[in-house]
C-alpha cells in the first residue's frame, strides 16, 4: 500500500538524495512545507519570511518499508538535536522535521521519536506536525546531487551506503 510523509532534514538536496535510495522508497520531491506564503520560491525561503521547511516528499511502499525503518534511517541522517542548522546551512528553513498527513501515523512517529530521545542527553528538536501545504521547488532542485554528483551535501556519504544496505532487510 503507498503512504506518504513529509521529511524535513537540513539542505533538501541530500535528504532526497539519502531517502530515495531506501528500498521501498517509490517517489520523493523536494519542496516547502507549511509556508505561510502561498507557492514560495527558494529565495523567498531563505529569507525565513515564509515559515518554510526544506522538506521532501516521500511516496513509500508500506508492504516493502514500513514508517518506523523509514524513521530511523531518517533519524541517521540528521543531528536530532540541532535547532535550525545541519551541516553548514543555518536558518528556520534548514530545520528537521516530520510532517504527516494520516494522523494514524502519529503514534508511530511519537513512538520513533521518544526511542530516539533515549539516545540522546540534549533535547531532540524535530518539529512533529501536520502537513498544512506543501509546494515542490524549483525544478534545478529536483534530484540535485544526480544532475550535480559533486554538489554540496551536509549528509556523510557513508550513510548513502547504510541506505543501500537497508535495501538487504
Amino acid at each position: 500500500m503507498k503512504k506518504e510523509i513529509y521529511l524535513a532534514g537540513g539542505c533538501f538536496w541530500g535528504t532526497e538524495h539519502f531517502l530515495k535510495q531506501i528500498r521501498g522508497v517509490e517517489a520523493t520531491q523536494t519542496g516547502y512545507a507549511n509556508s505561510i506564503v502561498e507557492h514560495p520560491d527558494y529565495k523567498l525561503v531563505c529569507t525565513g519570511k515564509t515559515q518554510a521547511a526544506e522538506t521532501v516528499h516521500v511516496v513509500y511502499e508500506s508492504d516493502v518499508l514500513d514508517l518506523s525503518l523509514l524513521l530511523e534511517l531518517y533519524f541517521q541522517s540528521i543531528d536530532p538535536t540541532s535547532l535550525n542548522q545541519q551541516g553548514e546551512d543555518q536558518g528556520t528553513q534548514y530545520r528537521t522535521g516530520i510532517y504527516y498527513t494520516d494522523p494514524a501515523d502519529l503514534s508511530v512517529i511519537k513512538q520513533e521519536l521518544e526511542a530516539l530521545a533515549t539516545r540522546y542527553e540534549r533535547p531532540i528538536v524535530i518539529e512533529l506536525k501536520p502537513l498544512v501545504n506543501f509546494y515542490p521547488a524549483e525544478e534545478y532542485h529536483q534530484d540535485y546531487l544526480d544532475k550535480n554528483p559533486t554538489g554540496y551535501c551536509h549528509i556523510n556519504p557513508r550513510l548513502f551506503a547504510l541506505a543501500r544496505e537497508a535495501n538487504k532487510r
